[in-house]
């Protein structure tokens, strides 16, 4: 590790009128929170103060006016917005649009500045966040282009050992079809294999591919992208050495438990990933954004706003976003520590046997 300081955190505040405030003081409710990270949050000391009265949560916190000066074992916010910024529980709104924007856009900032380590965001509204500055279907393409040095991004919804990876994400069902390549398959199983070492330390992961068609195409008598498209992406990822297979139907793959069997999923849509995986871990699942320098991560929920202002929310996702960066985090160092340091060959690793026992000239 490069230093024994705690993780700062840096957390968004999302839709002011969503449950955002709700979920992040009550994951802090909880002291042995601040005994993992120092958590700095990019929002409104202000709006965070009147949802802690509205709910009645006791939860507190300090106002900072930079990164620098965030305190261990206590929850910082950072002020980013207007102090006249007015709250409407439940309500999409522009000014909360613009809040939203404004944290994230610091938090991104500080993040470059070497400020903060990791980004937790909370649930935002994708319509009033559009501006001439945010014209993106969600936070994942937005800090793609912001924070991802030209990198590109894989969202992955995750509970435990369940994960779920999008090779397309937020577009139009009518576009799914077309969208697909082979190249582009291939990119998304490239960066998936890539986090499921780095980010998540499997050796040797195994993935499962999901066909685009019921039935995987039916040998074509339904679709063909599974045999011109898909296919083909697993088979040279397989000449290549990984552990990757399918097409599966996606309907039978997930009925029958076969998803527990693999070490990582990649769904061709959105719906088609989404819709099982929070049926069966929406109240702990996390959004992860795999294939980026910076390591970010949100709860799987949205803004909520039908059950704003009850104090029903539950915080659990938050909670497990807040430790999937951290472990990510970690991961990503102990990564870093041992390909600084990598043992010497003893041998060439040549398919030629009269190779195979050849000295390494530096020895």
């Amino acid at each position: 590790m490069e230093d024994k300081r705690k993780i700062r955190v840096g957390i968004t505040h999302g839709d002011i009128n969503g449950i955002g405030y709700e979920v992040i003081l009550k994951a802090f409710s909880e002291m042995t929170m601040l005994d993992l990270c120092t958590p700095i949050v990019y929002g409104s000391p202000k709006v965070a103060a009147y949802h802690r009265k509205a709910l009645d949560i006791s939860t507190n916190f300090t106002i900072v006016t930079s990164a620098e000066e965030a305190h261990d074992n206590r929850l910082n916010i950072l002020n980013c917005v207007d102090d006249e910024l007015k709250v409407e529980l439940s309500k999409p709104t522009a000014d909360g649009g613009k809040a939203a924007l404004a944290a994230l856009e610091k938090a991104l900032e500080d993040y470059q500045e070497g400020l903060i380590d990791v980004l937790v965001t909370a649930p935002i509204n994708k319509h009033t966040i559009q501006s001439d500055s945010f014209n993106f279907p969600g936070h994942t393409e937005y800090i793609e282009e912001r924070a991802g040095e030209g990198e590109k991004a894989l969202m992955i919804l995750l509970k435990g050992d369940f994960r779920m990876a999008l090779a397309t994400g937020h577009i139009p069902v009518r576009d799914i079809a077309s969208t697909l390549t082979k190249e582009l398959i291939v990119e998304k199983l490239e960066i998936f294999h890539r986090s499921l070492k780095q980010d998540f330390g499997i050796d040797s992961p195994r993935i499962a591919v999901l066909s685009l068609n019921p039935h995987a195409g039916d040998n074509g008598l339904i679709g063909d992208e599974e045999r011109n498209i898909i296919k083909p992406a697993i088979d040279e990822m397989v000449n290549k050495g990984m552990h990757c297979f399918g097409p599966y139907p996606a309907d039978g793959f997930m009925g029958s438990g076969n998803y527990s069997h693999f070490d990582g999923i990649l769904a061709m849509y959105h719906d088609q990933g989404l819709a099982p995986f929070k049926a069966l871990a929406m109240d702990e699942g996390v959004n992860y954004t795999a294939g980026l320098p910076i390591v970010r991560t949100s709860p799987a929920h949205g803004t909520a706003y039908d059950i704003v202002g009850q104090g029903i929310a539950e915080e659990s996702s938050f909670r497990q976003a807040i430790y999937t960066a951290m472990d990510v985090y970690r991961n990503r160092l102990v990564e870093k520590e041992i390909h600084a340091r990598p043992l010497r060959r003893q041998y060439y690793e040549k398919r030629d046997d009269s190779d195979f026992l050849k000295l390494n000239q530096e020895i």
